[in-house]
């Protein structure tokens, strides 16, 4: 440790810099000199006390810094690590997303064209399973500046996203309740899509039932099929959850409602077969809105949150480190399905 003591020494030379900047730049400095490379261990607090003099605050919060701009890395119980050898890199975050949909897609994008070309983006899927969710967060605790997470709604999630730094963290698409109150920039599904189903209610009383697909087991927000029970109980409409859109299965005079894209193409390739129009023989409504909807069939009705802009928004907390908890609102775009 001597060189890396005695890099962080000679800042003491200049006299524009903190303590806690003579830290910082001196174990930079030792990283670029080669005094340390990657996956090698840091002083210890204890022993840079001993050595300077530090307060245990200046040290943790140079820490910290090193820690945000992906440079270093904390094991639990361990210490600190090198665990990038490229000092230019500014910050280093871990975006944790469901899958590569197209709207999760849409939202990389913008994300990635916001925070600039100074920040490094891993991209890390758990697709919703909590088992890879929690495997995804314990492999990179410790490694990155800022955390940006697609939380999955289940009784092991705060316990998971909590081991993370809250002041570090962000949680988008979905708002799950933490400990530490945590910025969050998310969606809310069971008002907004009872307004949006009232927006429609007239539409939809002009056919004969309305089928809803709700699949249990995957990502569909328990709060949709919620909203949809109490819209049509409280405005008397012919319904039916169903788990699956089973090809070929299209009734005339139904209004279909699916969140999943799959059966949503499987819809529109069978109302083709069957020379069924959307908006006129079948109703077709569907959630999270991208560009082939507005393409297809003349345009397909949707309801969506504005994903760029929670992208944009999700920029913004990264580059400023200023908090936020924000629910964006749903939007309904009415084409020619319904």
């Amino acid at each position: 440790m001597d060189d890396v003591y005695k890099q962080i020494y000679e800042m003491e030379g200049v006299n524009s810099l903190s303590k806690h900047e003579q830290l910082v730049n001196g174990i930079l400095s030792a990283i670029q000199n080669k005094s340390l490379s990657q996956g090698d261990p840091l002083p210890s607090v204890n022993n840079l006390i001993n050595e300077f003099g530090f307060a245990r605050e200046t040290i943790a919060k140079a820490y910290k810094d090193l820690v945000k701009r992906g440079i270093v890395e904390s094991k639990n119980r361990v210490g600190f690590f090198v665990s990038n050898n490229d000092v230019k890199q500014h910050l280093k975050v871990a975006l944790v997303l469901f899958a590569f949909d197209a709207f999760q897609e849409t939202f990389y994008k913008a994300f990635r064209s916001k925070v600039g070309a100074g920040v490094h983006i891993d991209v890390f899927f758990h697709h919703n399973n909590i088992d890879v969710l929690e495997s995804t967060i314990q492999k990179i605790r410790g490694r990155y500046g800022m955390y940006v997470v697609a939380p999955i709604p289940h009784k092991r999630t705060a316990a998971i996203l909590e081991t993370l730094p809250m002041d570090m963290f962000l949680m988008i698409d979905r708002y799950e309740q933490l400990a530490g109150d945590p910025s969050y920039i998310a969606q809310e599904f069971r008002d907004a899509t009872y307004r949006i189903f009232t927006e429609l209610s007239d539409t939809i009383k002009k056919y004969d039932g309305m089928i809803y697909y709700h699949r249990p087991n995957a990502d569909t927000p328990i709060e949709i099929l919620q909203a949809f029970k109490s819209f049509v109980k409280d405005f008397r409409i012919k319904h039916e959850v169903r788990a699956e859109y089973l090809p070929g299965t299209l009734e005339k005079g139904k209004v279909y409602f699916t969140i999943n894209n799959t059966e949503l193409w499987s819809m529109l390739k069978d109302c083709k077969v069957m020379k069924l129009k959307p908006g006129k023989d079948v109703g077709i409504l569907s959630h999270n809105d991208e560009v082939v909807k507005e393409l297809v069939f003349d345009g397909i009705t949707t309801y969506s949150a504005d994903f760029q802009l929670m992208a944009e928004k999700a920029a913004e907390f990264v580059l400023r480190r200023k908090k936020v908890q924000e629910i964006l609102p749903m939007s309904l775009i009415r084409r020619k399905s319904l």
